[in-house]
């Protein structure tokens, strides 16, 4: 894992322009000019963080078709350039500011929208809606509120991705086999194997499991913050909003 651990930070270097290109705070500061890279951004964000949102109109009573019709819809709204013109830079979090959007969208405009993406006259952002009602059958829809269920999916869709990067940075290392045996570790999963076991199976001393382990938390945590990053507008709000995410994930 040290040389993962290298590679890593070559990693970081090599995505950092992309990275800072598909911000909030990126849109935000761009909301009232003509800025391609604020609506490559917004686009971008819109992207990773469908998912949550059509978990919230499901959970409302909406059908699926609706569902699926209606979170493109919302999309091909959000995604026009008068929303550019209008968003204000006091909008805060990425995460309240899409769903109080998306309310006010159920509320008030989504048959004008609905209409408007049937006709081919705004943007289409590309949702895999097919796939989203399985992974809704799997959702705890049950014992929480529609707003609590999108926390949740938000906080869980975050953590998908930083589990993506993390092993995307094992394969181009070299460890992927590494990643794959200690990922129980980092996520804390039951009936995992103990670290003997994993030295065994890797080749490797118990301590150095351990601290190949500890590292990966390390980065782990660090990506988090990265994934955070994107979706606030000050880095003021960036240890709260992890806090409140992590919060979420273990109830």
């Amino acid at each position: 894992m040290a040389d993962a651990e290298d590679t890593s930070v070559g990693a970081r270097a090599a995505g950092s322009a992309e990275f800072t290109a598909t911000h909030w705070s990126v849109v935000l500061a761009a909301a009232h000019q003509e800025s391609p890279q604020a609506a490559q951004a917004l686009e971008r964000l819109c992207s990773t963080y469908w998912y949550p949102l059509y978990v919230y109109v499901r959970h409302r009573g909406y059908s699926p078709e609706d569902a699926q019709d209606l979170t493109q819809a919302f999309f091909a709204h959000l995604l026009s350039r008068d929303f550019l013109r209008n968003v204000r830079p006091d909008k805060g979090l990425f995460r309240s500011f899409l769903l109080a959007c998306l309310k006010h969208f159920l509320a008030d405009e989504w048959k004008k929208a609905h209409r408007a993406i049937r006709g081919g006259h705004q943007p289409h952002l590309a949702l895999e809606t097919q796939s989203a009602e399985n992974r809704y059958r799997l959702e705890p829809v049950d014992r929480m509120d529609a707003e609590s269920l999108y926390e949740r999916r938000w906080a869980l869709t975050l953590l998908e991705r930083v589990l993506q990067r993390l092993r995307e940075q094992s394969v181009a290392a070299g460890k992927a086999n590494t990643f794959d045996a200690m990922q129980g570790f980092l996520l804390g999963e039951e009936g995992v194997e103990t670290y003997a076991q994993t030295a065994s199976k890797l080749g490797l001393t118990e301590g150095a499991v351990k601290m190949a382990v500890h590292r990966l938390r390390e980065r782990y945590r660090e990506l988090f913050r990265e994934e955070i990053v994107q979706t606030v507008a000050d880095p003021k709000e960036i240890e709260e909003e992890m806090r409140r995410l992590f919060e979420v994930i273990s109830r």
